[in-house]
């Protein structure tokens, strides 16, 4: 079995990835500097869990530094599965010189000591954010890119130097544009997780804009399937490519179902957009489909109940009970 390096595996959707290539028999070793942008004992967690899976080591460090992962992505490394970013629209907006930093540099320097140490495939992370607010749905990777925030302009340039990467050294790499990824381990602010948590407390939902805006939802078991795909083919080098659910709901009806789903009362609340969010996404999947044979298979409803499972299985884990007054402690 190859060695497979996940970068940024101690995060949400990475530790899913090594995760999983652990129970399929994998040596992993996941890269993450545990940065705060959210609490560092979730990524911890997250860690002891993918730990427990098999023959899976940690290196804490960042991907900034080429020296450091030219020592770690030695000859028998075979997959790079590069998850580490700087993440979310509205940090890019403060911060954009860190979302640059991490994101676009971040990612050549992966490039460069993948092409070093002859990596056989980069699998890049990348966002539907590099879109911007486009005039036809769905979204198509021919479609112009035209991001509105530093986070989607850092995930196109770290795309853009995949591409010559592939084009002119022929390292294989593949851009995946994540369409709003959910599930358990997901970021403490992110949309649905923040709708739970104020859900069973009862408390007020708070949606920045009318709530019409509408996203395409994907789990990250569905996300985890496609990335796992691109270790045995390579239909998808030098190419990006969607991966979504293929269906859109409003953020209104999104804040709805997640009221019914935790039986709560809580109220929601309109309140002023924020810059850089686009108006709707929705993921036109039939290309990665066409190359990896990908589908989405876990509906919107059972991903929800499934995270909401977590939740209550994490907080009777603690000690807690499992109702929503409980659940909120």
């Amino acid at each position: 079995m190859p060695t497979i390096v996940v970068t940024g595996g101690a995060g949400f959707i990475g530790s899913h990835i090594a995760e999983e290539c652990a129970k399929e028999g994998h040596s992993v070793l996941i890269i993450d500097n545990l940065d705060d942008y959210y609490p560092p004992e979730t990524k911890r967690r997250n860690l002891e869990a993918v730990l427990r899976t098999g023959d899976v080591r940690f290196v804490h460090g960042d991907v900034t530094n080429l020296e450091f992962l030219k020592t770690i992505l030695r000859k028998d490394v075979e997959y790079v599965f590069h998850e580490a970013a700087y993440p979310g629209v509205q940090s890019s907006i403060r911060n954009p010189l860190k979302s640059t930093q991490v994101n676009v540099f971040g990612t050549l320097c992966v490039l460069q000591a993948s092409l070093e140490t002859n990596v056989k495939r980069v699998i890049n992370a990348s966002s539907s954010s590099v879109y911007g607010d486009v005039k036809c749905l769905p979204m198509k990777e021919t479609e112009s890119a035209h991001p509105i925030s530093p986070y989607g302009a850092s995930k196109l340039g770290a795309e853009h130097y995949c591409r010559l990467f592939y084009e002119i050294n022929g390292l294989p790499t593949v851009s995946l544009r994540y369409f709003t990824v959910y599930g358990p381990r997901m970021r403490p602010d992110l949309a649905i997780a923040t709708f739970f948590s104020r859900a069973l407390r009862n408390e007020e939902i708070a949606i920045f804009g009318d709530g019409k805006r509408t996203r395409d939802f994907t789990n990250v078991e569905d996300v985890v399937r496609a990335n796992m795909r691109l270790m045995r083919t390579s239909e998808a080098d030098g190419k990006v490519m969607n991966i979504g659910s293929g269906k859109g709901i409003s953020i209104d009806s999104l804040a709805s179902s997640i009221r019914e789903i935790a039986h709560s009362n809580s109220e929601i609340k309109h309140y002023g957009s924020q810059k850089g969010d686009v108006e709707h996404t929705l993921a036109d999947i039939s290309l990665a489909k066409e190359l990896i044979e990908y589908e989405a298979r876990v509906e919107l409803e059972r991903g929800l109940r499934g995270y909401m499972g977590w939740l209550e299985a994490k907080r009777c884990a603690n000690g807690f009970g499992v109702s929503g007054a409980e659940m909120s402690k």
